[in-house]
């Protein structure tokens, strides 16, 4: 009786998919005007792990992600940097490495304007500065 029960709950078990829930790659970032010029926003930093930089020129969207292991740098107003509390890693507010082992520049995320005016970050699609790649105009939207 243990043994057929045992099957009947790996049977029912093996009718149902395993799913991994993850937050959508895409995600609206609101309208250009509700960055200010010169700033890293973080509103965007817990839920979906990208900064949106805006200089007067361009907005931008930064991974969170540190090109050295994978922690999470933090944005230092007063220093006007990203120092990452792992292995001391810093990053210029553009994601250029200026400090640390960090290899390379942290990565962008495709970033574009929607039909309705808002900003449009696509995470599955990511753009490296050392491949030339941020000169991509998927990279960054001029305001």
């Amino acid at each position: 009786t243990a043994v057929m029960g045992v099957a009947a709950t790996a049977t029912m078990r093996f009718m149902f998919p395993n799913v991994l829930f993850e937050p959508p790659s895409t995600f609206k970032a609101g309208y250009p005007e509700d960055y200010a010029v010169g700033k890293v926003d973080e509103r965007w930093k817990e839920k979906f792990r990208t900064w949106i930089v805006r200089t007067p020129e361009i907005i931008y969207a930064l991974s969170t992600t540190c090109t050295h292991l994978g922690c999470t740098p933090n944005w230092l107003e007063a220093e006007g940097k990203f120092k990452c509390p792992c292995h001391g890693s810093g990053f210029y507010p553009t994601g250029i490495n200026f400090e640390g082992p960090a290899p390379r520049p942290l990565e962008r995320w495709k970033i574009t304007l929607g039909d309705d005016g808002q900003l449009l970050v696509d995470k599955s699609k990511k753009f490296q500065q050392e491949k030339g790649e941020w000169s991509d105009p998927d990279s960054f939207v001029r305001v």
